[in-house]
């Protein structure tokens, strides 16, 4: 169960008979972005937010720069919990993360999630080279600063600026150096979230994970950018409740 602690953070206490929600987090992120969903979802849905090595009380460890390495060790970290229905949520990064994650459960025959909720995300089907990631860190400093989910103030103190810059150097090389195609879409339901404003992951990137399953599809335009506001905060957890709550037949739409 150490692997498991490490791995995953309940944001509450679970309640018996209460389906899992895996939260996965953006690049240069940590399971912190998801301590607000624990007071907006029913206590019929327990948020498990994932920490990746390397941040937050894993510092002491190596980060991952490749997606393969980050899934085996994540499924060796679900392993207690594999039995129990659960869901799955990525932000950017992190829809990447769950889409692999689910690729890898079906190729080992073992429990996938019920459903695959993706936010901020260029579909798989569309993938492209993420630039900056093997650059000067001067470039991935500009990139936070154009993309704000990062607050001015850590930018601006020069030894979390280093360590920012690493973690988030770490998980651009996961994404970037990621090229696994499947040769057959998952067969589970997926939910796309495009916020209105977000240059980097549009409407027109987000609705070809359309493509990623031959099950029931659908897309929600939210309220704000690449990173949730919020109004988006609530818009999506007020729709992936509604959804894991849902047990009716659901269509392609």
């Amino acid at each position: 169960m150490s692997d498991t602690r490490r791995w995953l953070k309940w944001l509450r206490p679970p309640v018996e008979g209460a389906t899992t929600l895996l939260c996965l987090h953006h690049a240069g992120g940590n399971a912190a972005s998801f301590l607000e969903w624990a007071q907006l979802l029913p206590e019929s849905i327990t948020p498990v937010a994932v920490q990746l090595p390397g941040r937050a009380d894993r510092m002491d460890e190596p980060l991952l720069e490749d997606m393969g390495a980050l899934v085996n060790a994540l499924l060796e970290a679900l392993e207690p919990l594999r039995e129990d229905p659960f869901a799955v949520f990525g932000s950017s990064m992190g829809a990447r993360v769950g889409w692999s994650l689910a690729h890898a459960l079906r190729e080992r025959e073992l429990p996938l999630p019920r459903a695959l909720y993706v936010y901020a995300c260029a579909a798989p089907s569309l993938d492209r080279q993420i630039r900056g990631w093997n650059g000067p860190d001067a470039g991935l400093v500009r990139y936070m600063y154009k993309m704000d989910g990062t607050p001015k103030q850590l930018l601006e103190d020069p030894e979390l600026l280093g360590y920012l810059v690493a973690v988030l150097r770490a998980d651009l090389t996961v994404l970037s150096t990621h090229a696994y195609q499947p040769d057959v879409p998952l067969d589970i339901p997926v939910m796309a979230f495009a916020g209105r404003d977000d240059e980097a992951s549009p409407l027109g990137k987000m609705a070809p994970w359309a493509d990623a399953t031959r099950g029931p599809f659908t897309m929600h335009v939210i309220e704000g950018g690449h990173f949730l506001g919020a109004e988006g905060l609530r818009q999506v957890t007020r729709t992936v409740a509604a959804d894991m709550l849902d047990t009716a037949p659901r269509s392609r739409g």
